[in-house]
Parts: structure tokens; sequence; C-alpha cells
């Protein structure tokens, strides 16, 4: 799995400088909402975590259009009752971005997730998740002429991460995020 990512985000870097007239690189940090959904998720909450970062580049095919592939570290989870689960991935959201005006422009596409680690109360549950989680992200975002940037996204995942043998339960992560970046020119 990690040859995976490592082939995809080189495959992706590597499409991106060939095909881009204008590339910017930047990094990003920001503050995740959390949760999962699925068969019986009833009792299950939402946590917050000020920990997501990582680099992006904004290639522009023109005025309107741009690419935007990152990488990112983010710690996501949910709660149930008292107890914290913690799920920490290695993500790939490959965005696509149309600015609807200077500055300001609407951002959608797919997310490819790593599970790097899964702690619930400091014990390792790694085993009760699916290392690959995939999604869709949209949001919206603005970037200032200095190179500081914003966004507010949504990342719907699409598939089962529940992983706990003999459960036919099936979890989707949910993640909105906030964030501030900077690009470099």
């Amino acid at each position: 799995m990690k040859k995976l990512l490592l082939i995809t985000v080189i495959s992706v870097l590597a499409f991106t400088k060939s095909q881009a007239q204008d590339v910017k690189f930047g990094v990003k940090l920001g503050a995740n909402f959390s949760s999962i959904y699925g068969d019986t998720s009833d009792e299950i909450e939402t946590i917050t975590s000020v920990i997501s970062f990582g680099a992006y580049s904004e290639i522009a095919f023109n005025e309107k259009f741009s690419f935007q592939p990152e990488l990112m570290y983010s710690i996501q989870g949910f709660s149930v009752g008292d107890d914290i689960v913690t799920l920490n991935y290695l993500g790939l959201p490959l965005m696509g971005k149309y600015y609807v005006t200077k500055g300001l422009s609407l951002e959608a596409g797919p997310q490819i997730g790593y599970l790097l680690s899964a702690k619930d109360e400091g014990r390792d549950v790694k085993d009760n998740f699916k290392s690959l989680d995939y999604g869709l992200t949209f949001g919206v975002g603005y970037k200032l002429e200095n190179g500081l940037n914003f966004s507010a996204r949504y990342n719907a995942g699409l598939s089962n991460i529940n992983d706990v043998v003999g459960s036919k339960d099936k979890f989707r992560n949910g993640v909105a995020q906030l964030s501030i970046g900077y690009s470099f020119f």
C-alpha cells in the first residue's frame, strides 16, 4: 500500500510538471472536525483535531481552472461515550479548482488516505480499520495576492473503513476541514 501511495504521488507530480503553465508550491495547516457514519453510529460523536498539515502544488491551466494535488497528514477520528478513537492518515487530495472570481475558488476532487495509526485511549486498534480510505472532497477557497490562502472543505468518505473480524457494520469517515496556507511564488 505504501508503494502504491508513493507511485501515485510521483505520477501526479510528473503529470502536473509536464502539463502546467504556471506552478506554485505551498504549505497549509488546519483543523479537522471528524466523525464516522454508518450502520450503527447513533452514539458516535464528532471530535475536533487541530492537526492537519501538509504541502501542495497548484497548477494553473488558465485564469479559471487549476489542479491542486496535496500531501497531507490528518488526525481524524470519533468518540463513543468517554472513549476517543484517533485515526492518523496520510492523505492525497487531488483537487480541481474553478475560480469564480479573482481569488475565490470552488474545489472538488477525490482523496485517497493511508491509515498510519489508530488509537483508542492509547491502545493500538489499527487492526480494526482498513488501511486505505477513499472519498470525495469539495469546498471553497480564497487566495490573497500575497500568497496567503484559506479554505473550508468537507471530505465525504466513500469506502467502508471497518475491519473488525466478524462485524458486518459499515462505517465511513466524514471530515470538515478549515485551513490556512501560504503559496510560494
